[in-house]
């Protein structure tokens, strides 16, 4: 079993390569678009699991989650071209829904800074109205 400094790096040098490998030499129209955001290898180095995204969002996940395991043969030989392993992993493809969560998270706190902003107008206006109502001088 590597150490996990090993392991760190193996995965890191598959991302990158994957990335490659996905940008330049996988022709599947239902892959354009997709980018790798995380690779985690098990320790027995038998399966790594491969964290995909799409800025075109979840709408085409499976139709891109089934070019990619239709691909995965090629995929995983290419790989195991660039990167030398006794034996190369096999590939499990999954959808990452981290970055649509972080853009509901975003938006969310938009809408409380707006709030926010538009309860403290209201309470600078609430106060003036307020203090024109004391005025003694009326």
């Amino acid at each position: 079993m590597p150490s996990d400094i090993r392991m760190k790096r193996i995965q890191e040098q598959m991302q990158r390569v994957l990335t490659e490998i996905l940008e330049t030499k996988v022709n599947d129209p239902r892959v354009d678009g997709v980018y790798i955001t995380d690779v985690t290898v098990d320790r027995e180095m038998d399966y790594a699991n491969i964290y995909v995204s799409s800025l075109g969002g979840q709408e085409d996940a499976e139709e891109m989650l089934a070019g990619l395991r239709n691909a995965s043969g090629f995929i995983r030989y290419t790989l195991s071209q660039e990167i030398e392993l006794r034996s190369m992993p096999k590939l499990r493809f999954a959808w990452d829904t981290t970055p649509e969560r972080a853009d509901r998270i975003e938006e969310l706190l938009v809408e409380i800074h707006e709030e926010r902003e538009s309860l403290e107008d209201d309470q600078v206006i609430n106060d003036d109205a307020a203090e024109e109502l004391d005025d003694p001088n009326d």
